[in-house]
C-alpha cells in the first residue's frame, strides 16, 4: 500500500516521502498515529505544496536567527554586583539577570536559551554562549562588576 508521511520516522523516512507499506502497518499503526496518509494524487500535492512552505519558512527563520546571533555577538553587557572578599559575588548572576540585561539594550531572548551550566560567583569577564535555534548558536561576553 503506497503511503505519504507526514513526520519524519526513523528507519522508514522523512517528511513528504511516497513509501510502499504492507496494509496492516499502515492501517494498524501509521494510520491511527497520524504519521502517515494514503498515497493520493491530491493528498500527495498537497503534502508537497505544504512541505514547500515549511522549508520557506524554516529559512526565513534560520536567516533571522543568524541576524540575531551577529547582534547579539557584536555586543557585551555589565551587570553590577554587591562583591565581598576575594571578589565573591553577594548572591549571583543568573541566565535570568542576562535576559533582563539584554532586554534593557533592545535584545528579547528566552531565557532557557542562555546556556549557563552554573550561576556566575565571582567577578570578572565571562563568554556565555546563547542557544537561539538548534542550528545557531552565539556567545556574548558578560562583564560582572563591583557595585
Amino acid at each position: 500500500m503506497k503511503v505519504m508521511l507526514t513526520e519524519n520516522v526513523k528507519g522508514l523516512g522523512k517528511v513528504g516521502d511516497v513509501l510502499n507499506v504492507a496494509r496492516g502497518y499502515a492501517r494498524n499503526f501509521l494510520f491511527p498515529t497520524n504519521i502517515a496518509l494514503e498515497a493520493r494524487e491530491g493528498s500527495v500535492r498537497n503534502q508537497r505544496h505544504t512541505s514547500m512552505l515549511m522549508e520557506h519558512k524554516r529559512k526565513k527563520d534560520l536567516k533571522n536567527a543568524q541576524v540575531m546571533a551577529d547582534k547579539i555577538a557584536s555586543m557585551s553587557c555589565t551587570i553590577a554586583k554587591k562583591a565581598g572578599e576575594n571578589e565573591k559575588l553577594f548572591g549571583s548572576v543568573t541566565a535570568m539577570d542576562i535576559e533582563k540585561q539584554l532586554l534593557t539594550e533592545g535584545i528579547e531572548v528566552d531565557r532557557g536559551w542562555i546556556q549557563l551550566d552554573e550561576p556566575i560567583k565571582k567577578l570578572g569577564i565571562y563568554s556565555v554562549p546563547i542557544r537561539i535555534t538548534a542550528d545557531v548558536t552565539t556567545k556574548i561576553k558578560v562583564w560582572v562588576v563591583e557595585e
